[in-house]
């Protein structure tokens, strides 16, 4: 009797246990899917915005008037003639913009790379003196908002001209490449020191251990640093507008080229095209996560530990 007894009251211990789970669980989906429509909302506005025939300016309607979609503004992106007001005689030039902003987010994307992870892994195998010392210095350095620079960034780069050209800014987004060794040097010290050590036993020195051994077994951080030094430049509208925000048209980046669409003057012309300009511009940075997501997240996750 009295087992028959614990088993009810263990199977019904165990009906609860089971009820309590699935009631966590469908919450947590309802959590998980609430915020997947909160996030994807924008970009769903956006493209819908994007394709609208009805207006050019802004709306408090999501659905165009009589189903009345287009794809016209795209085709006006990249007319290699510009866009035009259609009560003016300014043009806008989005073609140019893509290509500087392109040029400058690879160019930085390459360059950066190569720096922080010569940094990284510098700091994570050589030990010398003040090496503790310099790794909290850069580490506190970075912390630092880069506004605070921008006078001083001017000037210098007033003195050597480059302060109206997207060299500088490269110049800019570079210079400051150190301080982000933190991620890279922890997904180092993950990497067994024995290799190393084999590698000179038969005769390769740091540099050939680095280049032939090291980088070839850390593809997920060589991505993760690939993909978060071209992210910066890409979507920068700071630093970028306050260095070449003042030449032409044809040398501004796309942020700083989307900014004045959305200016008092001209959002009522060109707020559709702002927004088909908004995907466009998301496409390299969703394709590219796409398709390294698994290496972006193994970077972070190696990269994660107290070095």
């Amino acid at each position: 009797m009295n087992k028959r007894y614990n088993l009810g009251v263990r199977d019904t211990k165990n009906t609860i246990a089971r009820y309590k789970r699935s009631a966590a669980d469908t919450a947590i989906y309802v959590i998980l899917t609430v915020m997947m429509v909160l996030w994807v909302f924008p970009f769903v506005f956006l493209l819908l915005q994007s394709i609208r025939g009805d207006i050019t300016g802004p709306s408090y309607s999501i659905w165009p008037k009589d189903n009345n979609f287009t794809f016209q503004k795209y085709i006006d992106l990249f007319n290699p003639e510009g866009i035009k007001l259609s009560d003016t005689t300014q043009t806008f030039h989005f073609v140019n913009w893509y290509v500087n902003t392109l040029i400058v987010a690879i160019i930085v994307a390459l360059i950066q790379t190569i720096i922080v992870l010569m940094t990284a892994y510098a700091l994570s195998r050589l030990r010398f003196k003040g090496r503790q010392a310099l790794m909290k210095f850069m580490l506190i350095l970075g912390m630092f908002p880069g506004f605070l620079s921008m006078i001083a960034i001017y000037r210098i780069l007033q003195a050597l001209e480059l302060s109206t050209s997207i060299f500088g800014l490269i110049l800019v987004y570079i210079s400051g490449s150190m301080t982000g060794y933190y991620v890279s040097k922890g997904f180092f010290d993950t990497i067994s020191h024995s290799l190393d050590e084999a590698a000179m036993i038969d005769g390769a020195n740091k540099n050939t251990i680095f280049w032939k051994v090291i980088l070839p077994l850390s593809k997920p951080i060589v991505v993760n640093t690939v993909l978060n030094s071209f992210i910066g430049p890409w979507g920068d509208f700071m630093m970028s507008n306050y260095l070449v925000g003042r030449a032409s048209d044809t040398s501004w980046t796309v942020a700083v080229g989307l900014q004045s669409w959305i200016s008092q003057t001209n959002v009522p012309y060109f707020f559709t095209h702002f927004c088909a300009a908004g995907v466009v511009i998301s496409l390299p940075i969703i394709i590219a996560f796409f398709f390294l997501q698994r290496f972006y997240v193994e970077g972070v996750t190696g990269g994660a530990v107290k070095g």
